[in-house]
């Protein structure tokens, strides 16, 4: 089980239908408007064992998203162009190296800059997972993540892997950087103050769903490191020592300035090879329920080393198997940080994608697919190709969704050839009678839609534009709990 090569990445008018059983709905324009999103989640709703992010009327939030920022700048058009894709969620990705260039010295051109990315999401109705982003520790090894500042070697040699960039963190320097980083008294309380420095500087926003705490954690590796069974007891132990301490210092350091962000804690990335983490539950010192979640990341080994996907590799069903237990364990929300595989122009990885977007339907309440590079398309991991549209093979990517269901989530399914969506869920009363919707975007529905419900219900629905996707809310009239309702939107 080498991990070998691992990844290359760099970065108006309403519509009202009181209709019978499968009555059917032509939709009717309107102005433009708000595009649709995702309200901040105050608390979560457990459904089947699965726990969602939830709204203040209990309904259950799905997050579709990209991640931005890691190598480009994020600007105002970056975050307008993510909403009108149909997109309601923004993996963020911000560096300790950027925050506290020089130890003590917090560079306040980039904490405006943060602040300006979130005011931006915060219009187009885009939620953000801030993320604490890391490759191979920092810039002294090549990477990003930490500043040079708190890079400690103690002499200890460097040889990059041109040809195995994911090798590297098993270079002694790059061991003894992470052991120092964990185990330094001055950098625990250095990182600390970074993380409620970012934390008092976006508080307050309505866009920020929350913190990403530290992204594919990594540490020492006592014995040979290539070696399966040594990254087996390392990553054990990292998640149950060092790991653990270090999370529940950044989550009081969050809290000191923030009670009202999710904080979400990742495992090493023995997870996607069907290694079921060994982190312990954590407790959130905010008043109230917790908000904590957890964010890991879902990547095929083989896939990220060049490889077209095999279908009966059994990568999906372990994965499965390894990312539910800690979840149902202590009751967390999934919001899964990255995932795609480089490309997906070959048929093996096209139906990768399909197959991880129903998978993640199963287990996650969210998900960013690792990149928005629109600036440089065409590149290696963009979500996007050449021309701008949907990258062959990760259309899946783009299809519909229902981004707030009110009820239980039972089916969700798109047929591209007939471009037809159907979402069938049990009805709640959580909160009273409250709207579904769903997100119709541009590369879905480019000529508007027609609804069909299973049972009386109230409709309002949006075109989609150039500029915005469409948005169906569906609010049923009458039924009990537990009745199961289907909702099917048909492209003209």
């Amino acid at each position: 089980m080498r991990l070998g090569l691992w990844r290359g990445r760099w970065p108006g008018r309403i519509a009202v239908a009181c209709a019978a059983a499968l009555g059917l709905l032509g939709a009717s324009a309107v102005p433009a408007g708000a595009a649709p999103s995702a309200p901040p989640p105050v608390g979560t709703v457990t459904i089947g064992g699965h726990t969602y992010l939830a709204d203040a009327r209990g309904r259950a939030l799905q997050l579709h998203g990209l991640n931005l920022g890691k190598s480009d700048a994020v600007t105002e058009s970056s975050v307008a162009d993510l909403a009108a894709g149909g997109f309601n969620l923004m993996r963020l990705d911000i560096q300790w190296s950027h925050v506290e260039p020089r130890r003590g010295h917090y560079d306040t051109g980039y904490l405006r800059y943060l602040d300006h990315v979130l005011g931006w999401a915060d219009h187009y109705r885009v939620l953000v997972l801030v993320d604490w982003h890391q490759d191979v520790y920092g810039p002294r090894f090549g990477g990003d993540g930490l500043p040079r500042w708190a890079t400690r070697t103690d002499g200890l040699p460097f040889q990059h892997n041109p040809g195995d960039w994911f090798a590297d963190y098993f270079q002694p320097a790059v061991q003894a950087a992470f052991r120092h980083l964990y185990d330094d008294a001055d950098l625990r309380t250095a990182q600390s103050a970074a993380y409620r420095t970012v934390a008092r500087a976006l508080r307050g926003h309505r866009s920020l769903l929350g913190y990403d705490l530290f992204n594919e954690p990594s540490g020492p590796f006592p014995g040979d490191p290539t070696d399966p069974k040594v990254q087996l007891a390392a990553s054990a132990a990292l998640e149950r020592g060092r790991l653990a301490a270090m999370y529940r210092r950044v989550v009081a350091a969050v809290r000191g300035a923030d009670q009202r962000a999710w904080l979400f804690v990742e495992p090493t990335v023995l997870v996607g090879e069907g290694v079921p983490t060994r982190l312990p539950g954590f407790t959130d010192p905010r008043p109230g329920p917790a908000r904590l979640g957890y964010a890991p990341h879902y990547y095929d080994t083989a896939v990220e080393s060049g490889a077209d996907w095999n279908p009966k590799d059994g990568f999906i069903a372990a994965y499965e198997s390894a990312i539910g237990r800690y979840p149902a364990a202590h009751r967390l929300p999934v919001v899964v940080g990255e995932w795609g595989p480089p490309s997906a122009a070959t048929p093996g990885n096209a139906e990768l994608v399909a197959r991880q977007v129903a998978s993640m339907r199963a287990f996650a309440t969210g998900w960013t697919m690792w990149y928005d590079c629109r600036a440089a398309r065409g590149a290696g991991y963009c979500a996007y190709g050449a021309d701008g549209r949907p990258a062959p093979g990760k259309e899946p990517a783009f299809w519909p969704y229902a981004t707030t269901v009110a009820g239980a989530p039972a089916a969700e399914s798109y047929d591209p050839a007939r471009r037809v969506y159907r979402l069938t869920m049990a009805l709640r009363r959580a909160g009273g009678p409250a709207e579904t919707e769903i997100t119709l975007p541009n590369t879905a529905f480019p000529n508007g839609v027609r609804v069909v419900v299973s049972a009386k219900a109230v409709i309002r629905i949006e075109q989609p534009t150039r500029q915005r996707p469409g948005v169906a809310r569906v609010l049923p009239v009458g039924g009990r709990p537990g009745e199961r309702k289907t909702i099917a939107v048909y492209g003209r």
